[in-house]
């Protein structure tokens, strides 16, 4: 029998819940996947999710999937509501009565209202004869949000469209107007109930370019224009770690609360030398610089060096506090990356390519890649200046960095690419702040074990939440016995208390995934914390100990 986990969790939805489909009301299918939830701070959670069928078309009978992005509210356990589907009318402007044929990633709702934002790939969307007098259809990738509940597109591929000003690039990151982005890598973030910010793809004079951007959705009936933050070729701001004339060479995709857009920008993606964590606010002018390649990190010794080198991409940000992933050093370690076993065919297709020959040259499915030794999860307080090192790798954890191969392969979705760079491995760390509060993905040493942990305050080291020792029941009681395979959290994934997860549950013959939530104290009490800490010691005595608790004896090893 297992024993009580330290937080209660609650069902958002799992393999049990038939998915709506807006194109066919009638349908029964299930749930089988789902992306990294988001959650706002009222407990709405929003999550991209999928039935079992085919690639593409409608869902509901005849075999094909359902496919789309979703949304319940956990404080009134609504029913779960479809934001738009696979197969759904993509909104105006839209005279080709264009449908979504896919959501390429993981949605994501602001924290102080219940406007989502996503993107969505389709069928072109406008037809319209251009300056040269061709009948040309574009638009074939997007931004969708809802102010107002109702689904709106906040940037699109139009903006070569006379009659569209709002989607046009705007200046200074382009030299002049009437040019249109080639693409929207990333989840784009909603904040402050009418702004979404982005990361976009052009191209200006056959020279491809990137930046950061926010638009207000919702002022001048829809029709403001975006505000550009840093491009490509735009100079960074000066200081001590940044050489003058040092101008950024990529972005990453932003997140945003309270007014402010906080985004990663590099000189050189692969390898920087400069850069660091940057911070916008809406309406005015400039950059302030939040943390820095060459920062000092404080409470580390390390022979070949303490200065933060590397940074990651997905930044949680609730206004205030920032968390993120660094690393420090020169020391790497070597892991060891196989592709999928199911999955789309040209993207299978395209990891076996890129993988390791044997001795005969056919590939063998797996690759190895060089990974920092001396990672961390940091919070930064943008208030007082202060940088925390929340968890760094050693004798707790092994790495924070997970991998996915993934990227456009020729797989479809619309005559843009998904991705620029193409399909490729890709790294991660997952990371979801609350205030100073911090929920972290890592890896242990000697056993593989992998879970999330949580990070309360400086009164308490991080303890596991949920990990690959656990079994489903922890979760959910339809999971019983089924040792935890995967979990995901996403940097929108904590808020106000509200911890929103997914989980895969799975043996050799059986599988269960779902989105589940938990509350956390908001703000925990000494004697909050007091319960907190037994808690976890109590697990961790259960996890010695074996099966009981909920844990999975085989995951532990000789541990």
């Amino acid at each position: 029998m297992a024993a009580a986990p330290v937080l209660n969790w609650t069902t958002v939805v799992n393999n049990s819940f038939v998915a709506p489909d807006l194109t066919n009301p009638d349908s029964t299918k299930t749930f089988n996947s789902y992306s990294p939830p988001s959650v706002n701070d009222e407990a709405m959670v929003v999550f991209r999710g999928r039935t079992q069928g085919g690639e593409g078309g409608q869902g509901g009978v005849g075999g094909q999937r359902v496919s789309g992005v979703f949304q319940r509210d956990m404080k009134t356990l609504a029913p779960v509501q479809a934001i738009a589907t696979q197969g759904s009318l993509v909104p105006q402007p839209n005279n080709l009565a264009a449908t979504f044929n896919e959501f390429p990633s993981f949605a994501r709702i602001d924290s102080g209202s219940n406007l989502v934002a996503t993107r969505g790939q389709s069928q072109p969307v406008w037809e319209y004869t251009d300056s040269t007098g061709a009948d040309t259809r574009v638009g074939t990738s997007g931004i969708y949000a809802t102010p107002g509940g109702t689904l709106t597109t906040g940037a699109s591929l139009l903006g070569a469209v006379p009659a569209f000003p709002q989607f046009q690039i705007p200046q200074p990151a382009v030299s002049s107007d009437g040019l249109r982005f080639d693409q929207f890598p990333g989840a784009p973030a909603a904040f402050d109930g009418k702004y979404i910010a982005f990361k976009g793809n052009y191209t200006e004079e056959t020279v491809g370019k990137t930046g950061v951007f926010y638009r207000d959705i919702v002022s001048a009936g829809g029709t403001a224009g975006a505000v550009a933050i840093a491009w490509r070729g735009m100079e960074m701001p000066a200081s001590p770690y940044v050489p003058a004339g040092t101008t950024f060479g990529s972005t990453a995709p932003p997140s945003a609360a309270k007014g402010q857009v906080v985004f990663t920008g590099l000189d050189n993606e692969d390898a920087p030398t400069a850069g660091g964590i940057y911070r916008a606010k809406v309406g005015q002018p400039g950059l302030t610089t939040l943390v820095s390649i060459g920062e000092t990190v404080s409470g580390v010794t390390n022979a070949t060096g303490t200065t933060l080198n590397r940074l990651g991409e997905g930044l949680s940000f609730d206004g205030r506090y920032v968390s993120f992933w660094g690393a420090w050093g020169t020391e790497t370690r070597q892991v060891t990356l196989r592709c999928a076993a199911d999955g789309n065919a040209s993207v299978l297709a395209a990891c076996m390519g890129q993988s390791d020959p044997d001795a005969n040259g056919n590939p063998t499915g797996q690759t190895t890649r060089e990974v920092p030794l001396h990672q961390g999860i940091f919070l930064k307080d943008t208030v007082t200046g202060n940088l925390q090192l929340v968890s760094q790798t050693g004798s707790d954890y092994e790495d924070f960095l997970f991998w996915n191969f993934s990227g456009n392969a020729g797989q479809g979705g619309g005559e843009e690419s998904e991705d620029e760079e193409g399909a490729r491995w890709r790294s991660t760390a997952f990371i979801a702040g609350d205030g100073a509060k911090v929920v972290f993905k890592a890896t242990e040493p000697v056993t593989g074990i992998f879970g999330l942990y949580l990070d309360l305050s400086d009164l308490l080291e991080p303890y596991a939440l949920l990990t690959s020792a656990m079994f489903g029941e922890v979760l959910d009681s339809m999971a019983t016995d089924l040792p935890i395979v995967a979990l995901s959290i996403e940097r929108d994934g904590f808020r106000n208390g509200w911890l929103a997860v997914s989980a895969s549950m799975a043996d050799a013959e059986n599988g269960w995934a779902g989105v589940y939530l938990t509350q956390v104290v908001p703000e925990p009490s000494i004697g909050a914390l007091m319960v907190l800490a037994l808690g976890a010691l109590a697990l961790s005595r259960r996890r010695r100990a074996g099966p009981s608790g909920g844990f999975n004896s085989e995951a532990l090893g000789n541990a």
